[in-house]
């Protein structure tokens, strides 16, 4: 997905492979933004070399797929007791550079729960666990590439990495193509977040239209009665329109 186009199955299982097409300059965030501290440790510091995947590379193997429950994607049924939080609806469509919509792509997503904590031993946030909520769920697009999740909105966490610093909420999306190694990371906002400007992870994108395709937006259309609200996050895989990915 993020190395190479995705071609029909029948080509895929051929001999052509396409390669990747580069995305806009400024869409993606840089290896190296000083004021997250982590890119700091972790960016190259020398250029990379790239190289060519071979066809075995871009076409397998593939993992989870097969192995999904039925509460997978409802994250707030996949213990005996309920959820503390505000539950929501998070639903979209993925789709490729020229607008086509992408079916069998395996989402997963991870995320903390309503006060700010992940159910995760190295998060030491002074804030309560809720043993009813793990906060990870998978599932797969539909032959219309559509996906949906039930979860609950996660809360906003300090995570040390300047004075005073706290990350807006957001839900962590992971995409798998055709291999493992097209393999894709991102993360999801919510409207009207106040923390938007102080947060390093979303400013190292430097194109602010490609900074609020990480945004979601409200959608009455999936909101249910007195039992959850719903927001869109349509994914675009490439293009001048795709969605910031972490590490391109």
């Amino acid at each position: 997905m993020s190395n190479v186009s995705t071609p029909s199955a029948d080509k895929r299982l051929g001999s052509v492979v396409i390669p990747y097409r580069r995305c806009e300059p400024g869409t993606q965030p840089d290896y190296l933004f000083s004021s997250y501290r982590a890119t700091v440790r972790r960016a190259p510091s020398r250029p990379l070399i790239v190289l060519p995947h071979t066809l075995s590379e871009v076409t397998g193997p593939m993992f989870g797929h097969e192995s999904i429950a039925e509460n997978d994607n409802d994250l707030t049924r996949q213990h005996t007791g309920e959820t503390l939080g505000e539950r929501i609806i998070v639903s979209g469509y993925v789709r490729d550079g020229d607008g086509h919509r992408v079916r069998n792509t395996l989402i997963e997503i991870w995320q903390a729960n309503a006060a700010g904590r992940y159910a995760h031993v190295l998060d030491n946030h002074p804030a309560p666990l809720d043993p009813n909520f793990t906060g990870a769920g998978r599932t797969l697009t539909d032959a219309n590439g559509f996906y949906s999740f039930v979860t609950i909105k996660p809360g906003a966490y300090p995570w040390r990495n300047h004075e005073n610093a706290w990350r807006p909420a957001h839900i962590h999306y992971s995409l798998f193509g055709p291999a493992f190694a097209t393999r894709l990371i991102s993360q999801m906002y919510f409207p009207g977040d106040p923390l938007f400007a102080y947060d390093p992870v979303m400013q190292s994108i430097s194109d602010e239209r490609a900074r609020q395709r990480l945004v979601c937006s409200f959608d009455l259309e999936t909101t249910k009665p007195e039992w959850a609200l719903g927001y869109r996050f349509d994914i675009v895989l490439r293009g001048r329109n795709a969605t910031p990915f972490e590490d391109q």
